[in-house]
């Protein structure tokens, strides 16, 4: 099975549980694109699931639309936790989710640092639980490859992160 085929497989996985659960999901993509949300809009009846999606390439984007804090931003970088964190929350925040994730980080092939090389993403997933938000999953990945192999495991990341947390 290839990447895409794969990753059509985990979205269709995931609408399936989603659904079993009567979650609703919704993302917020930075160096993806738009990428997963594609893939899950790419599963029929995904709009009973999947509510909305954020993509929010610039630093900008990410202040306006899930307020994540300029000084996060300045701090830490948006390619770091504590951003996927607040875009995570700012998605859940302003959809009708129950569980929202962010993808944040640098799929190159340029943009890299010493601390923060080509292929270094974040991920944070972020639920309402009896209404209260709680932060289940912050972490970052080292991805290898090109541009989109990079982008594709990061999809590939946060699809099996989903999985876990809607199971439980």
């Amino acid at each position: 099975m290839d990447i895409h085929e794969h990753l059509l497989t985990l979205a269709s996985e995931l609408g399936a549980i989603f659904k079993l659960r009567n979650y609703k999901l919704a993302l917020a993509e930075s160096c993806t694109g738009g990428m997963a949300t594609q893939y899950v809009t790419a599963i029929a009846g995904s709009s009973t699931w999947f509510d909305r999606s954020f993509i929010t390439y610039s630093n900008t984007a990410k202040i306006d639309l899930l307020k994540v804090s300029e000084s996060t931003l300045g701090r830490f970088g948006a390619a770091s936790e504590q951003t996927a964190r607040e875009m995570a929350i700012g998605a859940l925040a302003n959809s009708d989710a129950i569980i929202a994730a962010s993808i944040t980080g640098i799929a190159g092939p340029d943009g890299g640092s010493t601390e923060k090389p080509v292929g270094t993403v974040c991920f944070a997933i972020c639920s309402k639980c009896k209404g209260d938000l709680s932060i289940t999953t912050s972490e970052t990945q080292n991805f290898y490859g090109n541009r989109e192999e990079i982008r594709m495991q990061s999809v590939k990341y946060i699809f099996q992160q989903l999985l876990i947390t809607a199971s439980t």
